[in-house]
């Protein structure tokens, strides 16, 4: 909860020597905020922010980032912790519920979660209805937005059973529905989810098993793809969190504004980085060629861009970043791949980490940077990247959704604007236009 500091920022009109104070907002770790709700009220003007870089949109207890020393807290606990010695169902428990779950409540919840996972059948011909060369992010739109016509007992947002109820559906699903997304793109049958296997063994089996033959889950694939899930789970006010949020506001049910976060993460901006950086390592193609292209990525007035270097938050080393590298190297030696684009993610890597140039702008590798190499490894196409982003935050937008929803002082979403166009004119009948 936030407190109101005891000291206030004081805005001056210079035209009228008008002052006004603006309380100042204390979180429990972080930046402090200026609270602006009554800046309208006081001084007939709003502010103006672009993208919303300088504004603080909500109060939240889920996710704490800081940029400058590279530090990722979920509920307080370090991303590094998390993805190293827990999963991801107990980062989701950890998500929704404020806690990481006792050895009960965790087996509860994974319980809870594992036989939500099936859809309704009737889905299956909802599938039959998009093109087979559709894009999974597509087809997953459709889907999730379609399921408040099947779960009519989970729509009431007022009610703390149905929010609970289509919380749980929605993590559990969502597996499901990507790999159905998948098998359907390639012309293969859907696979049913299977009980007996882990959150993630689960969804390796849907994507890559076939009815033809046994198949048995790679531990190590297993592991890299719970680590990977669990530091895409949430990443605070990001631009497909802020949307499942807008989209909340107005009251919407929840499979709807999964539905609104699923096509802002689309956004190559935004969840397609990961295939932006496999599509640049092609381009380079050899590390003989670095060199040349590093110089290219300097010249500000040539187009070419480094793709997996930099972040919006981060100034600093990405600690989801470390994490992936290790996962990387292991997925790597395991399925014995030879990888040259690996070979040259490292080579920019080192580098990024020596050149005064990379140094002095902070351009450090993400988390990006190296999950589409892994997932290339595991045998995913590109087109489905972004599809595996959706299916790990669903659980932060989950979190973020009911928490703004339990929020007293939430609001429906309503940014204003500085209006540039035309001001009053007459209309002028059509016989009369020039």
């Amino acid at each position: 909860m936030s407190k109101t500091n005891s000291a206030t920022f004081s805005l001056i009109n210079d035209a009228t020597g008008e002052k006004f104070a603006m309380p100042v907002l204390d979180g429990s770790v972080g930046p402090s905020v200026i609270d602006v709700r009554r800046l309208y009220t006081q001084t007939g003007h709003f502010t103006y922010d672009p993208g919303y870089t300088s504004t603080g949109s909500c109060e939240s207890a889920l996710t704490y980032i800081d940029g400058d020393a590279g530090v990722l807290l979920h509920r307080g606990y370090r991303i590094e912790d998390l993805a190293e010695q827990s999963s991801f169902l107990e980062v989701a428990y950890l998500l929704l519920y404020g806690d990481l779950p006792n050895g009960g409540e965790r087996d509860k919840f994974v319980h809870d979660i594992t036989y939500h996972t099936m859809l309704h059948e009737q889905l299956i011909n909802f599938y039959r209805g998009f093109r087979r060369d559709a894009h999974p992010m597509a087809i997953m739109c459709g889907v999730v937005g379609a399921l408040s016509s099947f779960y009519h007992d989970s729509t009431d947002i007022n009610d703390p059973h149905a929010r609970m109820v289509a919380s749980y559906r929605l993590i559990a699903k969502m597996p499901t529905i990507a790999a159905m997304a998948y098998k359907y793109s390639i012309g293969q049958p859907f696979n049913y989810p299977q009980n007996d296997l882990s959150f993630s063994e689960n969804f390796l089996y849907m994507l890559f098993a076939v009815p033809a033959e046994q198949y048995e889950v790679n531990p190590v694939l297993a592991k890299a793809m719970d680590r990977l899930l669990i530091l895409h789970a949430d990443h605070e006010q990001n631009a497909s969190t802020s949307t499942v949020r807008l989209a909340g506001s107005s009251g919407a049910n929840p499979f709807a504004c999964m539905a609104a976060g699923i096509a802002s993460l689309w956004g190559p901006a935004h969840g397609g980085a990961n295939e932006a950086v496999l599509n640049m390592l092609n381009e380079v193609g050899h590390k003989d060629n670095i060199g040349s292209y590093v110089k290219k990525a300097k010249d500000k007035d040539d187009p070419f861009r480094l793709m997996g270097f930099g972040h919006r938050v981060y100034k600093n080393y990405d600690p989801r970043a470390k994490v992936m590298m290790q996962s990387c190297h292991e997925v790597l030696e395991d399925l014995g791949v030879d990888d040259p684009l690996l070979e040259l993610a490292m080579e920019f890597e080192k580098i990024a980490r020596e050149d005064e140039y990379f140094i002095e702008r902070n351009l450090y590798p993400n988390v990006d940077f190296y999950s589409g190499i892994i997932l290339k490894a595991m045998g995913f196409p590109s087109d489905m990247f972004t599809v595996l982003f959706a299916v790990a935050r669903t659980v932060g937008w989950i979190a973020q959704w009911k928490e703004m929803i339990e929020d007293p002082t939430q609001k429906i979403g309503r940014p204003r604007q500085l209006y540039t166009g035309p001001t009053e004119r007459p209309y002028v009948p059509i016989n009369n236009r020039k």
